[in-house]
């Protein structure tokens, strides 16, 4: 049997009651970092003196999952086995993924205990329209991968969520304010811990903020994607006929339509 547990993101009281159960029965440790697995423990321990057992601990990472999976010992998974990932609900911007999807593969009896996740604290507390979001985790961190990836996001027409590390979160801000200077947006960093802040306002406004901000920690951006509007395909032929360049037409158009620009520029080719 295998158990994810969800690990706090940065409140130790945030562990339930139920994982702690689950921990006190477990045999065997699976943990993306076994050291800060044993820390979590440790502080349980100190905070609510709960005894834990002598475990086994494994190792499994976003780099050695594959390799563990594929020489592991089926019979492991005879034992109470859990899973904890570093904080957060394993399996969302963490390991957890393929160790569900080898369990299904070898009919492994396995399962998911609900907790600790920055992505659903973040949309709910954005304040926007939380009947449909999208995730989008991590983005590329360089090239023409992050410049399409974030042009997506801009324009999804739904809220989306991000998540940025404090090396890059100015550069995100940067590019969003370069590109959508009047999208509406929410960051929060560090969730549940003593310094939780959050921001709110349009990317140009909250750019200039930023740069003057404590970026320290990990953090969540909520985009408040721009709807694409509804507009008369005769706009298209219509600026087909124009005797002005394609990317000065795409241009007009993609404020028409809320589409990105190269979009906009592949229908007038």
């Amino acid at each position: 049997m295998l158990t994810l547990v969800p690990t706090p993101i940065g409140n130790i009281e945030d562990i339930s009651l139920r994982s702690i159960e689950v921990l006190k029965k477990a045999e065997v440790l699976f943990c993306e970092d076994t050291r800060v697995s044993k820390k979590l423990l440790a502080l349980l321990t100190e905070r609510f003196g709960i005894k834990f057992p002598d475990y086994k601990f494994i190792s499994l990472h976003s780099h050695n999952e594959k390799s563990t999976l594929d020489s592991i010992d089926i019979e492991i998974f005879s034992k109470e086995c859990v899973y904890l990932s570093d904080a957060g609900m394993p399996g969302i911007s963490d390991p957890g993924f393929s160790l569900i999807k080898f369990c299904q593969q070898k009919n492994i009896k396995h399962d998911v205990l609900p907790g600790a996740n920055a992505a659903l604290v973040s949309i709910v507390m954005s304040g926007f329209d939380t009947k449909n979001f999208l995730f989008y985790g991590f983005l590329p961190h360089k090239g023409k991968e992050r410049e399409d990836t974030l042009l997506k996001v801009l324009n999804s027409g739904y809220p989306t969520i991000v998540y940025e590390s404090t090396h890059r979160i100015l550069k995100l801000f940067e590019e969003i304010a370069t590109t959508a200077p009047d999208i509406e947006l929410f960051a929060i960093k560090e969730i549940t811990k003593l310094f939780q802040t959050t921001f709110k306002g349009c990317a140009k406004e909250l750019y200039e903020v930023i740069k003057n901000a404590n970026l320290k920690g990990e953090w969540v951006l909520v985009i408040n994607s721009i709807v694409e509007k509804e507009f008369d395909p005769k706009i298209t032929t219509l600026l087909k006929s124009l005797d002005i360049p394609k990317k000065d037409a795409s241009k007009i158009l993609s404020a028409l339509s809320g589409k990105n620009p190269k979009e906009c520029y592949s229908l007038l080719l």
